[in-house]
C-alpha cells in the first residue's frame, strides 16, 4: 500500500503550473502588442456598433446551438439502432471543419444558387438570403451544435443506469422522470456549453468576414482584424482583445454560478435501460430530432465531398508533405492540451481555460511574433508555436468536457481513494484515468481535428518549408486552382474527421456511446 494519501480535489502543483502557463500564453502576447504600441487606443463609432453585433449573435447563436442540442441529444441517448456510433461521431464533423471549407458547404446549400433557393424557386416561395445577422447564426449554429450535442450527450451517458432503473422501479412517468434526473442535469451542463459557445462566437472572424453581408454586421474580431492589417493601430487592437477576454470571463463566471450542482453518484457501468421514451409519439419525436438534425449537419459536408472528388488527381506532393505537418503539429498539440486539461479539470479551472479562446487569435499570433523576434527568427519555431497556440485555443472545449465528469469521479471516489492511501499516480492510473476514458477520447479527438483544421499563428509565421494543409488550401485557392483547392479541401476533411474518428473510437471502445 502507498504511504502518501492522495490530493483529490485539486493537485496544487500541476493545476497552479498549467494555470501559469495559460496565463502567461493568454496575457504575455497581448502585453508585447500594448507595449509595442505604446499605449491603450481609443475606440471608434465603429467598435461600438461591432460590440453591439457582437454580443447579439454570439447569444443568439449559443442559445439557438443549445436549445436544439437539448433534444437532439435527448434523442440519441435514449434510442439504440444500427449505425447510431457512426452518425454520432459524423455529427461531430461540422465542428472540426476548417471554417472556409464549410462555409462553402454552407453556400452550396443556403446560397443564392444552392440546394433550398433552388427548391423554394421550384415552388414558387421567396428566395433566403444567407447573407447578414440570419446567415451569421446560421453558420455558428452549424458550427456549434455539433459541440452542444455532445456535450449534452455525454452527460446524459454518465448517469447510471441505476437511476432510471430506481425511477421505473417507483412508478414515475416521462415528465416527472424528466423532472427527477433529466432537468438537473441539463441546468448543469447547459451553461457551461452556452458559455463555450459565446464565447467561441464572440471571437468569430472568418464567418462575419464571408457571411456579415456589410458594416452593420462586423464582430470585434474584424475590428481587431482592421486594426492591425490596415491601420496598425496596436493599442485600439489590444483594447479591443482585452474587452473581449472580459465578456468572455463574464459568461465564464455566469456558467459558474449557473452550472453549480451534484452529479448522479457511481454506478455499476451497466448499460441503461429506459423506458420514458416507449410510446409511439415518443419515438416519432426522437426520429424527427435525430433526422433533422442529421440533414441539418450532413447536407454541407455531402457537398464538399461532391464538388471535391474530382480536385483530387490535380493534388501535388506539396499537399501531402503539408497534411503531414498538419497531424504532426496535431498530435503534438493534442498532448499538452490534455495534460493542461487533466491538471485544470474543475469548475474553476475552466474559467481559467476560457481565455484560450477569448484573446483574439490575431492578437496572439502578433504579440507572439514580437516576443520571438529579437532572440529567434519565428519562422523557424512555425510548427512549434502553432501546435503551443492550438492546444491553448482547444483548452476550453477539452476542460468543458472532462471537467463536469472529473469533479464527479472526486466526489464518488475521493473519500474511498483517501481510505486506500492512493498517490496521486495511482488515483490517476487506476481511478481517474479508466473511468474518464470516454470524454477523453472525445477531447482527445477535438483537439486534434481542431489543429489539423486551423489557419491562426501559421498564417504569421509560415514559410514555404512549414506549411499546413489548411495554409495550401488558401494558397492553391489564391493561385485560382479552385479545383485542386477543392481537392485539398476534401484531403483537409478526411484527415480532420478520420483523426477525430480514431481518439474518439479508442475512447469509446468497449463502452456503449
Amino acid at each position: 500500500m502507498a504511504s502518501r494519501p492522495v490530493a483529490i480535489r485539486r493537485g496544487i502543483a500541476p493545476g497552479g503550473l498549467a494555470a501559469l502557463a495559460v496565463a502567461v500564453l493568454t496575457l504575455g502576447p497581448v502585453a508585447a502588442v500594448l507595449a509595442r504600441s505604446g499605449g491603450w487606443g481609443a475606440l471608434g463609432p465603429g467598435d461600438f456598433q461591432a460590440l453591439r453585433f457582437t454580443l447579439l449573435q454570439a447569444v443568439l447563436s449559443a442559445g439557438a446551438s443549445v436549445a436544439l442540442a437539448i433534444p437532439a441529444a435527448r434523442a440519441l441517448a435514449r434510442r439504440r439502432f444500427p449505425g447510431r456510433g457512426v452518425l454520432v461521431a459524423l455529427l461531430g464533423a461540422p465542428f472540426i471543419l476548417p471554417v472556409i471549407v464549410a462555409i462553402l458547404g454552407l453556400v452550396a446549400v443556403f446560397g443564392q444558387s444552392g440546394l433550398v433557393n433552388r427548391a423554394l424557386a421550384a415552388l414558387g416561395g421567396p428566395q433566403f438570403s444567407i447573407y447578414g445577422l440570419h446567415g451569421v447564426v446560421l453558420a455558428h449554429v452549424f458550427f456549434n451544435l455539433p459541440l452542444a450535442v455532445r456535450l449534452l450527450l455525454q452527460g446524459w451517458l454518465a448517469v447510471p443506469a441505476e437511476r432510471f432503473r430506481l425511477a421505473a422501479s417507483l412508478g414515475l412517468g416521462p415528465l416527472a422522470m424528466f423532472r427527477a434526473i433529466e432537468a438537473p442535469l441539463i441546468l448543469r451542463i447547459a451553461p457551461g456549453a452556452f458559455a463555450v459557445i459565446f464565447v467561441i462566437c464572440l471571437s468569430s472572424f472568418a464567418v462575419a468576414l464571408t457571411l456579415g453581408g456589410g458594416p452593420r454586421a462586423t464582430t470585434v474580431e474584424l475590428a481587431i482584424y482592421q486594426a492591425v492589417r490596415f491601420d496598425f493601430d496596436l493599442g485600439r487592437a489590444a483594447l479591443l482583445s482585452v474587452i473581449q477576454l472580459g465578456l468572455a470571463v463574464i459568461a465564464g463566471l455566469f456558467a459558474l454560478w449557473l452550472g453549480t450542482g451534484a452529479g448522479f453518484g457511481a454506478g455499476l457501468d451497466r448499460v441503461p435501460q429506459r423506458r420514458d421514451g416507449r410510446g409511439g409519439a415518443a419515438r416519432a419525436a426522437d426520429a424527427l430530432w435525430i433526422a433533422v438534425v442529421a440533414v441539418f449537419l450532413l447536407t454541407p459536408l455531402a457537398c464538399v465531398v461532391w464538388r471535391g472528388l474530382p480536385g483530387l488527381a490535380q493534388l501535388d506532393s506539396g499537399t501531402w508533405i503539408a497534411a503531414w505537418h498538419s497531424v504532426s503539429v496535431a498530435l503534438a498539440s493534442t498532448a499538452l492540451c490534455i495534460v493542461w486539461a487533466l491538471a485544470l479539470s474543475s469548475r474553476r479551472g475552466e474559467l481559467v481555460g476560457l481565455a484560450g479562446i477569448a484573446v483574439s487569435p490575431l492578437v496572439l499570433g502578433t504579440g507572439l511574433f514580437l516576443i520571438l523576434r529579437p532572440y529567434i527568427n519565428p519562422f523557424s519555431v512555425a510548427l512549434p508555436v502553432t501546435a503551443v497556440v492550438n492546444a491553448l485555443v482547444s483548452l476550453p472545449f477539452a476542460l468543458r468536457i472532462l471537467a463536469p465528469q472529473a469533479e464527479t469521479i472526486r466526489t464518488d471516489y475521493g473519500r474511498l481513494a483517501r481510505a486506500l492511501a492512493l498517490t496521486p499516480g495511482a488515483w490517476l492510473r487506476l481511478v481517474l484515468l479508466p473511468r474518464l476514458r470516454r470524454p477523453l477520447g472525445f477531447a482527445a479527438g477535438l483537439t486534434a481535428a481542431l489543429s489539423i483544421g486551423d489557419l491562426g499563428v501559421i498564417a504569421l509565421f509560415a514559410d514555404p518549408d512549414r506549411v499546413t494543409l489548411p495554409l495550401r488550401v488558401y494558397s492553391l485557392m489564391g493561385a485560382y486552382r479552385m479545383e485542386a483547392a477543392a481537392g485539398a479541401a476534401l484531403v483537409l476533411l478526411v484527415v480532420s474527421f478520420g483523426t477525430f474518428w480514431i481518439f474518439d473510437r479508442g475512447g469509446r471502445a468497449g463502452a456503449d456511446a
